[in-house]
């Protein structure tokens, strides 16, 4: 039998190259919970992590190539039952019965299926007796922060909800509301934390630090938990499927181990334990819920799939509160479009169409200030750097010879050199070469 590895196979990658990191072959998982593989049709484990023998009391060398109801309960027989109906692209959360060394017990389930490879089953919160559930409770709790989450009127108001009913449902010490622009960089924009720690609201960060392969798994799994980030991470054994010769697809495991560049991320901000949710806005990711604890800490699998059901009403209210900016601009840009047709057809400047009334120019835009620089003439609105600035602006604008539109969220980050221009020109930024 091939020997447990000792470290997970992320491949070689460091903080200064995250990006050729392989974090969905992980080849191991966090230690409050095991992993199974399970050929399909014969039921039988062809792969396990290294604590399920400890876990489930059989020799990791008896326990593969075992058939899955040698682990007692209702465990097969339910997973069998779902496989025959359901595709199980992504993991479905069942509570099953096993037996541990001749005691009936209770665990947390989740399954899905690996192309080529069979069923992966996972099982965490192994507890003796009936099945304690909170459903009275959680159920109370959840149809009132989705009240709220739907009464909410703007992104910011939004995202002040979230914070606050998130931290009041899981009782981490701070929880975020993180958007991603254009460019994948992120900014905090809400923040609910304990009164001692450090605020982060407003932070900015930039795309670099969440690789696109791990923004590509946060579009399919779409909560992640981390319980202690100290943790030693527990092999797959045999660590390649035997199915294909290849290490396994952790893709959409709950368990699957992090990163080691964002433990060491984490482990340098003094964060022990996380959860993390994703905000999806037609088929990107819009941003995310991140919760941070300072000790470690273990959210329950009913409590994880409430969060997974929030992440999805408030995606829904990001997109409704977009769309409708989005048609309410348009309507705004029209009739901004019609005073300038109209002033100039009666031989009236547009320009002064334009900047008469400052508020119709920048609410479509969502906009604090603009500037025209037309025929050497420089016009205003708003808030706006001093004149220099502006036209050292629109010299190195003009200069960059890219096309008639120009849209960037951090001019500073383009061009340090304009870096020390007045914050309202040095952030984002939409121009249009008039020709």
């Amino acid at each position: 039998m091939q020997q447990p590895v000792e470290q997970p196979a992320f491949g070689t990658a460091n903080l200064t190259n995250c990006e050729r990191e392989l974090i969905h072959l992980a080849a191991s998982v966090q230690p409050h919970g095991l992993l199974l593989v399970v050929g399909e049709p014969s039921f039988r484990i062809d792969q396990a992590t290294a604590n399920a023998a400890n876990r489930l009391g059989f020799p990791l060398d008896a326990l593969l190539g075992q058939s899955l109801a040698a682990l007692g309960g209702d465990l097969a027989d339910r997973i069998r039952a779902l496989a025959s109906t359901e595709t199980l692209a992504a993991p479905v959360p069942l509570v099953c019965n096993v037996t541990v060394r001749g005691v009936p017990m209770h665990a947390t389930v989740h399954v899905h299926r690996l192309a080529k490879v069979g069923l992966v089953v996972e099982l965490e919160q192994f507890e003796e007796g009936p099945v304690r559930r909170h459903s009275q409770g959680l159920a109370h709790r959840l149809t009132q922060a989705v009240q709220l989450i739907g009464a909410a009127h703007s992104i910011p108001a939004l995202a002040g909800t979230v914070v606050r009913e998130l931290r009041d449902l899981t009782g981490y010490d701070r929880v975020m509301v993180y958007r991603f622009d254009a460019d994948g960089h992120g900014e905090i924009i809400a923040e609910a934390r304990e009164d001692h720690l450090e605020a982060f609201l407003g932070r900015h960060y930039p795309a670099t630090d969440i690789p696109q392969r791990a923004r590509e798994l946060y579009l399919r799994n779409r909560v992640r938990l981390l319980v202690d980030v100290h943790y030693q991470p527990v092999p797959i054994v045999p660590r390649l499927a035997p199915a294909t010769g290849e290490d396994l697809d952790m893709s959409m495991c709950t368990l699957r181990s992090m990163s080691p560049v964002h433990l060491e991320y984490l482990k340098n901000m003094g964060v022990t334990a996380t959860l993390v949710a994703s905000l999806v806005h037609e088929g990107r990711l819009w941003g995310l819920i991140s919760c941070h604890h300072y000790s470690p800490k273990m959210v329950s699998g009913e409590y994880r799939a409430a969060c997974e059901l929030l992440s999805d009403v408030i995606s829904t209210r990001i997109s409704a509160l977009e769309n409708f900016a989005e048609a309410q601009a348009e309507v705004l840009v029209r009739r901004l479009e019609h005073r300038v047709i109209e002033a100039t057809a009666q031989g009236g400047d547009w320009r002064l169409a334009l900047f008469d009334n400052p508020r119709h120019l920048l609410q479509p835009l969502d906009a604090t200030g603009a500037a025209l620089l037309y025929e050497g003439e420089l016009m205003t609105a708003g808030d706006v750097p001093s004149t220099v600035e502006l036209r050292a602006l629109f010299a190195w604008l003009h200069g960059r010879n890219e096309g008639s539109f120009f849209q960037s969220n951090s001019i500073a980050r383009l061009n340090p050199s304009l870096s020390a221009i007045s914050p309202l020109a040095s952030s984002g930024m939409n121009c249009a070469e008039l020709v």
